[in-house]
């Protein structure tokens, strides 16, 4: 393990997600005021990147409204803090099947084409914008995540012309066959960026062989994260960094600090700090970030 070890690792805090964890913490950020807050929180705590959904500021439900987005990087830059920029590109593809006739789409359908993926990050132009990697059973029940070969090919084209690094979010090896072609084909550009993402039903688990399996995989000169969920979350920011690669924690992938004990997203970013130092390894500054992963400097 002391020959692939990653000695300085790039941190990302996942602020909040699009899950149905509000009503489940009082320290899960919803208003753009609270997720910038919170991507500061982040930051002060030694994060190298903040990734970013926004919420609907009165249901705390997930939202593609570009405004919000524009507010939260707003809010964020007008502080001054030096972070690295990651929004999400993955809302729009939830696709839940009705039972009765599969043709009529039941509540909490949101699809749209992979274009219609990208306002926000057309207007912002992040550092970082994620690009998920392929269709999945997401979860139990009816809910399909949608994202075809057409769609990703679309979102891949206009993401590189935009001079926007995508992070190609991995949920199992199928996703990364397809991943890997993009990049053969040219619509990845260098440095590319996997994030390999277990512990999702039902993707790939949370099982340090399939990771292994997964990192072999990966194309030459990759730069690569993983991460799991729940109280798997702080074993794998070791497992993943041990490995060779970066590492992902917050509440958009767990909820507590320790049994019982819900955390906010500055306490997991610190528990992950002391996690990568204990190791003998150091969290990468954004600058550094910026270095590796091939992105513009800070304005």
């Amino acid at each position: 393990m002391s020959d692939t070890m990653n000695p300085k690792p790039i941190l990302t805090c996942a602020l909040t997600g699009a899950g149905d964890t509000v009503g489940r913490s009082e320290h899960v950020p919803v208003t753009p005021e609270q997720i910038a807050a919170a991507a500061v929180e982040a930051a002060e705590a030694g994060a190298s990147v903040v990734h970013i959904h926004v919420r609907d500021p009165e249901t705390g439900a997930p939202s593609r409204d570009s405004a919000l987005y524009r507010e939260v990087v707003d809010r964020i830059r007008q502080t001054g803090v030096d972070i690295v920029i990651n929004l999400t590109a993955g809302m729009g593809g939830d696709l839940v099947i009705g039972q009765e006739d599969p043709l009529e789409f039941e509540e909490g359908t949101d699809l749209v084409n992979g274009l219609d993926r990208l306002p926000h990050v057309e207007e912002l132009l992040p550092d970082i914008c994620t690009l998920d990697c392929g269709s999945l059973n997401f979860g139990d029940g009816s809910q399909v995540y949608i994202s075809t070969p057409d769609m990703l090919r679309a979102g891949a084209r206009r993401i590189q012309e935009l001079g926007v690094r995508p992070e190609l979010e991995i949920f199992d090896t199928g996703q990364l066959w397809f991943a890997k072609t993009m990049h053969a084909e040219g619509l990845i550009d260098d440095p590319s960026l996997f994030q390999l993402c277990t512990g999702i039903p039902y993707g790939a688990p949370s099982d340090p062989g399939v990771l292994q399996s997964m990192v072999n995989l990966l194309p030459e000169g990759a730069q690569w994260a993983s991460f799991s969920i729940g109280r798997k979350q702080m074993p794998w920011v070791a497992q993943s960094v041990l490995l060779g690669g970066h590492a992902r924690v917050g509440l958009e992938d767990n909820l507590y600090l320790s049994r019982g004990v819900k955390a906010t997203n500055g306490q997991l970013t610190e528990k992950a700090v002391n996690i990568i130092e204990q190791l003998g390894a150091r969290v990468a500054t954004p600058d550094e970030t910026r270095a590796m992963l091939g992105l513009r400097r800070a304005a």
